[in-house]
């Protein structure tokens, strides 16, 4: 296997494989700030594919480099096959443990279905044992396929989907949109959890999904991080912590809105960003309606 370090710009990188990486913007704003101070201290990992550069390591990195606007990166580049690429996605992160189990899951599986590999093709490959490798692929059958994207996309976190996988897989996805909804922690998705399966029907579990604060209320009024009014009702709590939520994404999106690599978004890039930022627009609509709404209740009952 033939390797040397290259200095490779931003463009150059095909990022196909990240699909197979957990999005953690808390990581990659770490890594933003520490090359930000430090510059970039260890060269990311990619192979030759198709006239570019497959990264295979080092998304974080990338993906701090293009918030910092660095133009490129240090690179070491690899002349290896597509299968292998993907158990080096397994290699490189092995021994600093940074990738959590649910993204080990995912590369396992893939190699699984995409490459025609059985478990002890997979043990042999990766280095790990057989019934490692099956505790993983089953830690992803165990799962919704929307409920795993919503992973993939950091939106729930592995200690959600352990949570989840306790559930029928027809009824993960409703318990994640809760989940994601009113942003709780794995304790209180662990809690929401079990008063679902202990539920003695089906109206008893619509109920516990439609009020969960009545489950939850000791959990959301006792968090040190979370605010807290006495002088609201369980209701009205959640609507001050959600919008307090609101606040800190339009704080964090508005910015990247107004920046000028906006304009650099090429074709592809628009296409794939333009429905969920459709979407915004749309909510931004009804936010407004419902907040003129509110408007207009005042100005009758002062």
């Amino acid at each position: 296997m033939s390797s040397r370090i290259e200095e490779i710009p931003l463009p150059a990188f095909d990022l196909s494989l990240s699909g197979m990486r957990i999005m953690n913007m808390t990581r990659i704003l770490q890594v933003e700030k520490s090359m930000h101070q430090h510059g970039q201290l260890q060269p990311v990992v990619a192979r030759l594919h198709e006239g570019g550069y497959q990264l295979i390591d080092g998304f974080k990195r990338f993906y701090a480099a293009e918030d910092l606007m660095i133009e490129s990166l240090s690179c070491h580049v690899l002349e290896i096959d597509l299968a292998q690429a993907k158990v080096l996605l397994l290699t490189y992160n092995r021994l600093h443990r940074s990738m959590e189990a649910w993204e080990e899951a995912k590369v396992l599986q893939d190699l699984q279905k995409m490459h025609s590999l059985g478990l002890h093709d997979l043990s042999r490959l990766t280095g790990y044992s057989r019934s490692w490798v099956s505790r993983r692929l089953s830690l992803i059958d165990r799962i919704d396929e929307d409920v795993s994207s919503e992973i993939m996309m950091g939106a729930l976190t592995p200690s959600h989907a352990r949570a989840l996988t306790r559930l029928p897989r027809g009824n993960q996805g409703e318990v994640a949109r809760v989940i994601t909804c009113l942003t709780l922690t794995s304790r209180q998705s662990d809690k929401l959890v079990e008063a679902f399966l202990k539920a003695c029907d089906e109206q008893q579990q619509r109920y516990i999904l439609t009020h969960p604060e009545h489950i939850l209320r000791s959990d959301l009024s006792d968090s040190e991080d979370e605010p807290y009014d006495a002088r609201l009702s369980s209701f009205g709590n959640e609507l001050m912590r959600l919008s307090g939520y609101l606040i800190q994404s339009l704080e964090t999106i508005l910015p990247k809105l107004e920046d000028h690599r906006m304009d650099m978004l090429n074709d592809t890039e628009r296409v794939i960003i333009s429905p969920y930022i459709n979407q915004v627009f749309l909510y931004a609509g009804k936010l407004r309606d419902s907040m003129t709404q509110l408007q207009i209740h005042k100005s009758i009952n002062p």
